[in-house]
């Protein structure tokens, strides 16, 4: 008779691994992560009233739902509805490992969700050297063509989080580490960095445990790696092409990738070079006088581009 019982997904007819004398549904079978009814209007009531304290009591700006893909279609419009009157600026992102993104990510239900299409290509494109893969998820995501898929969204982008193995174990060459984190704030998206990573904190994923993954640091530990991120960041926040502008390859090669990144305020040429070689990139994109925002020098180019070995630039027009 209890009045919660209806709150979970339950069945007196079963039993669960517990041996509880009834079963009730778990989070893809896992009965440690009971799975909320949210079809019931007095369990979605309760989380709205959860959120309303956060926000209240700690001034909250956003929300990550986990396993957003698995969630009520009706619960997230209601909690983007309850939010957007709270907070008009108020940010819901979800996490997504696969299917079409545009499901969740609209005007009705998330701002954003987790871009692990992209994320393979941010590590494999080194370790394999092949910058056709990962050129080829943000034409697919982003380009100027009608049947790019995320045109005008912004994706919560990363080279690594809780549940995946840190960045600094999964490429094989370390020289790569920087230039990964040059290309992860130069593409679409919103960067999302995980701590320590941005002073190359080793962590492999285990099979049956992430506790490699989420040390507790006594102290951080900035180093080189570390100084650059933050250069990144700071040329990224100031530049709308890095944050809102349109996505455009220009030169693809196995070892190395530029791109274009353009608003109605400005142009920015992405360059990277992942050989431990000099390339000169040729295409009619690279033409005039442009500030490099990494080192402050004027870079002047006649459709040639000269990329130094192991390299990122960000020049613009």
């Amino acid at each position: 008779d209890s009045p919660y019982k209806d709150w979970f997904h339950i069945s007196f007819d079963g039993n669960s691994c517990y041996n509880d004398g009834f079963w009730y549904e778990g989070w893809e079978g896992h009965f440690e992560l009971v799975k909320l009814n949210l079809q019931n209007s007095a369990v979605v009531d309760y989380l709205m009233e959860c959120v309303k304290y956060w926000i209240d009591e700690f001034d909250i700006d956003g929300l990550r739902l986990d396993v957003a893909y698995s969630l009520d279609h009706n619960f997230m419009k209601r909690l983007r509805s309850y939010t957007q009157e709270l907070k008009p600026d108020f940010a819901l992102i979800g996490e997504v490992l696969f299917g079409d993104y545009n499901i969740i990510v609209n005007d009705e239900m998330l701002h954003s969700c987790t871009n692990y299409e992209c994320y393979k290509g941010l590590y494999s494109s080194f370790n394999s050297m092949n910058m056709f893969e990962i050129a080829h998820s943000l034409h697919r995501q982003f380009g100027s063509d009608q049947w790019c898929i995320y045109r005008g969204k912004h994706l919560m982008t990363f080279v690594d989080n809780h549940d995946v193995t840190r960045l600094a174990s999964i490429l094989t060459n370390k020289k790569h580490i920087p230039l990964a984190y040059g290309l992860l704030m130069g593409m679409p998206g919103i960067p999302c960095l995980y701590y320590g990573s941005e002073w190359a904190e080793p962590g492999e994923k285990a099979p049956d445990n992430d506790y490699a993954l989420r040390p507790c640091f006594e102290e951080p530990k900035p180093n080189e790696l570390t100084e650059f991120i933050k250069k990144l960041i700071r040329v990224r926040q100031e530049s709308d092409a890095l944050c809102n502008g349109a996505y455009k390859n220009v030169v693809i090669q196995n070892h190395q990738l530029v791109f274009e990144r353009c608003s109605e305020k400005e142009r920015v040429i992405v360059a990277i070079n992942a050989a431990d070689y000099p390339y000169t990139a040729n295409a009619g994109e690279l033409n005039g006088t442009a500030a490099d925002l990494l080192t402050g020098e004027t870079v002047t180019m006649k459709g040639q581009l000269e990329l130094k070995p192991y390299s990122v630039q960000y020049l613009k027009f």
